[in-house]
């Protein structure tokens, strides 16, 4: 409140207003968005529990505080909403910002403000409600295919050693050779590389090689010019032209043959190339991540690879496991999956039942990753419940289920382990919630709802 005020009974909230009602109060501590007020001399007098989630300040520290050492958004310095809303009447709405929260992390936001009056209708300060967009730009980047480390879920030891060394990976700009079974994810994790790297700027060009016939991955990849055979009326630029200042993907690296491995060796280690039907070479730089399904060290022993490519790929490895070998990330990626759709259909799915959850837990997901997801996004056609059980999966899966009975009853509930698990993190992190978000593989807003849904406050 500003100097010389006087303590007036204020439309709206707490803290400048003593008469606020308790279920008021009630309302605003439990809603999704970060509510605060500030006084005329721009300093927070209320701080509900979302605008501590969102900003990892305590309350405490927050009151009393000048609202830009808290928030620290790009808006404050030109666009501060407290000078739109006092100067010119102007009520900004949904104004796209960014703020630095208390560790560090940058957290797109959706700001509205409206000014906060007394009953003789004088300005005594204002109201701003911030809306956490993270999930929402999450969402545009999987659309996009604009991934980063925050979209890959997952707590098994092998795959936090991966996280944490994928930063390292990014930087060198060496070649990186992605092993993982069909459905695992390495597209993915070479689109992280891509944009954790110094070419994140550039084109990310990716390939399936294993999809193509010799003939045309070689067109694909090199290009051709006019007139090279029947059909070609104009030139057209390969993916090494393509790719250049950025990352070529060659997915399935090991379905290619020794004649075509060559031609890429040379290119590799040249760093220029002949378009098809041309007589003038092109240089080109790019980064080349590679992905395979198979050993090709084994390959290699069979004379199915070549040796020179294979130690000119493997610079750098990443061995992802299969999702039958890290079942303690399953209940994150349903949830993931489960509010990645409920985002994109408009729905209200809740989650899924127990069974489905224990049925999971057992299943082979011989398609790894991308079968779980697939699952997933069937049960929401089926689906008009809150929860996903049984009779929403696929038919092929729910055959198996039945031809593979569970022998015995799981111990304790999957939702008291999960607890457990989460309570845990916290204490080990002394409540912090951005670094056990961190250490769990989710978002710091899944961390928050896991919070509030077992009563871990």
């Amino acid at each position: 409140m500003a100097k010389g005020s006087k303590k007036t009974s204020a439309t709206f909230p707490c803290d400048i207003s003593r008469s606020i009602t308790r279920p008021c109060c009630i309302i605003l501590e439990n809603i999704s968005e970060g509510v605060i007020t500030i006084d005329l001399n721009k300093k927070i007098t209320f701080f509900n529990r979302a605008a501590e989630v969102l900003t990892g300040f305590p309350r405490q520290e927050a009151i009393g505080q000048y609202c830009f050492d808290i928030f620290r958004a790009n808006i404050c310095a030109n666009k501060c909403p407290m000078d739109r809303v006092t100067e010119t009447g102007e009520e900004p709405r949904d104004t796209p910002a960014f703020i630095i929260n208390r560790e560090g992390e940058q957290i797109p936001i959706s700001v509205t403000s409206c000014p906060l009056k007394d009953e003789r209708q004088e300005l005594i300060g204002i109201i701003e409600v911030f809306r956490d967009l993270s999930d929402l730009e999450r969402l545009r980047r999987q659309m996009a295919r604009s991934y980063s480390p925050e979209d890959i879920v997952g707590r098994h030891p092998r795959m936090r050693e991966i996280f944490a060394f994928l930063p390292d990976i990014a930087e060198s700009d060496s070649p990186v050779l992605i092993e993982g079974p069909t459905g695992s994810g390495k597209e993915l994790f070479a689109r992280a590389i891509h944009n954790l790297s110094s070419r994140r700027n550039g084109p990310f060009i990716a390939l399936n090689c294993g999809a193509l016939p010799d003939t045309l991955l070689e067109s694909e990849l090199f290009g051709y010019a006019k007139g090279a055979f029947t059909g070609a009326t104009r030139d057209k630029p390969g993916r090494f032209l393509l790719a250049d200042k950025g990352t070529l993907f060659l997915d399935e690296i090991c379905n290619t043959s020794l004649a075509f491995q060559a031609d890429l060796l040379r290119v590799l280690e040249e760093g220029e190339f002949t378009p098809l039907g041309d007589t003038k070479s092109l240089k080109t730089d790019f980064r080349v991540v590679a992905a395979t399904n198979r050993d090709l060290k084994e390959m290699v022993k069979e004379g199915a690879f070549r040796e020179d490519l294979y130690y000119r790929l493997n610079v750098v490895k990443i061995t992802l496991p299969p999702l039958r070998e890290r079942k303690e990330d399953i209940p994150l990626l349903v949830e993931h999956f489960v509010h990645k759709y409920n985002l994109l259909k408009g729905r209200a799915i809740q989650g899924v039942a127990s069974e489905v959850m224990a049925f999971f837990m057992i299943y082979p997901f011989p398609g790894n990753i991308r079968e779980l997801e697939n699952i997933i996004e069937y049960a929401f056609i089926l689906c008009k419940d809150p929860i996903i059980s049984m009779e929403h999966l696929p038919a092929d899966v729910r055959e198996w289920a039945e031809a593979h009975p569970m022998s015995k009853p799981i111990t304790g509930t999957l939702a008291t382990e999960e607890a457990q698990i989460i309570r845990s993190a916290l204490e080990k992190h002394g409540g912090n919630r951005v670094a056990a978000a961190r250490e769990l593989g989710i978002s710091r807003t899944t961390l928050w709802r896991k919070i509030k849904k077992y009563g871990l406050n």
